[in-house]
């Protein structure tokens, strides 16, 4: 098979080459070059928000393999053949990150870390309270690869942990909510919102004002998927009346995040540039390099896209 690795925004491409290479010994693995002689002849490639001319160029293309667990992006672009394959990255280390990042943050205000480190400027020595993990009930939105990981690693610390998602598949050692009809109950017995669902037009905006006021009172807010999901007017106007006591925020709707936005000063947002999980070179080399291989011996796949679905 003729692979070709296409990626705006990678500043190393060269070590995603040569990575595949090394994985793919049977097939040829280039990096992808607009107007290259060698265009053409491409069969499947490897992309993070790769160019319109990739699509022009390449008219021989059977698979997509994004470097990311989302799509979205790559769905809207324009020039997207309709009979082209999309597999999505359905871990790469991203899951264990992502756990980390939401455990960071759950402690940070149930243990009060955030004021003892007020504290610490002030010289001051004042213990707090106990937390009892049966006051921060977790709620994850998404029970996929990623969201039963951090679903896991938060049942395993013994939280009360439940996930929400459109089909309610079962996670070991948490309570399922799944549809419309099950919203109602997840949210209301949930402290701590995590969201790690993909973004389709259902779940746009699902991180508003109804959201937020269905919710036990006092709770936190973290979203490490897409800016999208957020109406950021709703998230400021409840942490102003305190219907919500603070947010974690990984993604936002316009990246990098504008220096004049109000989430960089407020004091109970926490801004990350997207970084809540990245994916890493090995582990999604050797994702991806085992599909490609069951593709040339003929089997199925797991992770391809369902167009209709958008995920």
């Amino acid at each position: 098979m003729d692979i070709v690795f296409a990626s705006r925004h990678d500043k190393h491409p060269e070590e995603w080459v040569r990575a595949l290479q090394q994985a793919l010994p049977d097939h040829s693995v280039r990096l992808w070059m607009e107007g290259a002689a060698s265009a053409g002849t491409a069969q499947a490639a490897v992309v993070w928000a790769p160019p319109q001319a990739l699509f022009e160029q390449e008219p021989h293309l059977r698979y997509l393999f994004n470097l990311g667990a989302g799509v979205d992006a790559l769905l809207q672009l324009p020039g997207l053949p309709a009979e082209l394959s999309i597999v999505r990255l359905e871990d790469g280390g991203m899951a264990d990150q992502m756990a980390e990042y939401a455990l960071y943050h759950l402690l940070r205000e149930a243990r009060g870390f955030g004021q003892y480190a007020d504290q610490q400027r002030q010289a001051r020595w004042h213990r707090m309270s106990p937390m009892l993990r049966e006051d921060w009930p977790v709620g994850i939105l998404g029970s996929g690869r990623i969201g039963s990981r951090v679903a896991q690693v938060f049942a395993a610390l013994d939280y009360p942990v439940a996930v929400w998602s459109r089909q309610g598949l079962p996670v070991a050692g948490a309570e399922v909510f799944s549809g419309p009809e099950g919203l109602p109950a997840f949210l209301a017995r949930t402290r701590v919102l995590i969201n790690v669902l993909p973004l389709t037009p259902a779940t746009q905006g699902i991180l508003c004002q109804d959201t937020f006021e269905a919710l036990k009172p006092d709770a936190f807010l973290v979203n490490m998927a897409r800016g999208a999901h957020l109406i950021e007017s709703d998230l400021l106007a409840a942490l102003e009346s305190g219907r919500l006591r603070g947010a974690a925020l990984d993604a936002f709707i316009h990246e990098p995040l504008p220096a004049s936005h109000p989430f960089w000063a407020h004091p109970r947002i926490q801004v990350t540039p997207h970084v809540a999980g990245m994916s890493l070179l090995g582990q999604t080399v050797r994702q991806i390099a085992g599909k490609i291989q069951a593709l040339a011996r003929g089997e199925a796949i797991s992770g391809v896209v369902d167009r209709a679905q958008q995920y």
